[in-house]
């Protein structure tokens, strides 16, 4: 694993819920005294902190348990030092995101399904689009990778821009590329406006997508606007097209109010999702596994 100082980045959408104790004192303490019986978020008031909360208050068994809300930098400090001390931490995270990239994590059941099924990222245009493009929108249409695509470029893109960590993933993956081109109409120097949502989840395809489409002959200007921007300027002609959406769920009401004025072309992306996450190291397997506060 590649060694980083997290502490100096920023991550957008996803929280971290970290406790741990230090040296030898975690030696004869359970999992739930490790950590305090306490999950840390980032900065009140954000959702993911307020998806932490909702997890408390859905499972009996964490009864007596508590959320200190903190800071997104201070939080990862904390994942990265447990790991690297093999102590006990909960986070809570979401995926895609470059923490499983660089470190050996897993998801913990959550039967009550507290957090919601896993999603989608979904690839929409204005309507009018493939008539206008026939070539990019079949590109986009045909545009599907997996998780560790998308984690891959999001990684990379914590020591260079992400122009080019999106550049070398395509140049490391021209069979994958070729899958979304080959047939295609090219273009002749034809602007289209890809929309994207500001954070690094959504900038790592939308990069990529940019740079497919500028090689097959197109130019592309790719804007970074909010959720509720995304959906109404192409629903209203004036973007072209996104790979960003969220869907069924972190998106829904946008998607409701625009769908009748969108083209949906599906998912890019799945098993996109919010949940509870712990080091592989650490022997347990659901949140049902931890026990209340006595």
């Amino acid at each position: 694993m590649k060694a980083k100082t997290v502490g100096m980045y920023a991550l957008g959408l996803s929280f971290i819920l970290a406790g741990c104790s230090q040296g030898e004192e975690t030696a004869n303490q359970s999992i739930e005294e490790a950590v305090d019986y306490t999950f840390t978020g980032i900065e009140p008031g954000s959702g993911v902190t307020e998806a932490g909360h909702k997890v408390i208050a859905d499972y009996e068994n964490l009864a007596g348990w508590d959320m200190t809300e903190s800071s997104m930098a201070g939080m990862l400090v904390e994942l990265e030092q447990a790991i690297n001390n093999e102590e006990p931490i909960i986070v809570t995270g979401f995926s895609p995101h470059w923490i499983f990239e660089e470190f050996d994590l897993k998801f913990l059941e959550d039967p009550l399904n507290s957090l919601g099924e896993a999603e989608e990222m979904r690839s929409i245009t204005r309507e009018g689009f493939a008539d206008d493009f026939p070539g990019a929108n079949q590109i986009i249409d045909n545009f599907y990778w997996e998780m560790e695509d998308i984690q891959a470029v999001m990684s990379e893109a914590l020591d260079i821009p992400f122009e080019d960590a999106a550049q070398n993933w395509v140049d490391a993956n021209p069979d994958k590329v070729a899958e979304w081109t080959e047939g295609t109409q090219e273009g002749n120097g034809e602007m289209i406006e890809l929309v994207a949502l500001p954070w690094d989840s959504e900038r790592a395809p939308s990069h990529v997508m940019k740079i497919v489409l500028e090689d097959q002959g197109y130019e592309v200007n790719l804007v970074d606007v909010e959720p509720a921007i995304m959906f109404q300027a192409i629903a209203a002609g004036q973007s072209d097209a996104s790979v960003s959406p969220w869907l069924p769920i972190t998106h829904a009401g946008f998607y409701e109010a625009h769908h009748e004025d969108i083209v949906d072309l599906g998912a890019n992306l799945n098993d996109v999702r919010v949940g509870i996450v712990v080091p592989s190291y650490m022997d347990i397997d659901s949140i049902e596994d931890l026990a209340p506060r006595e």
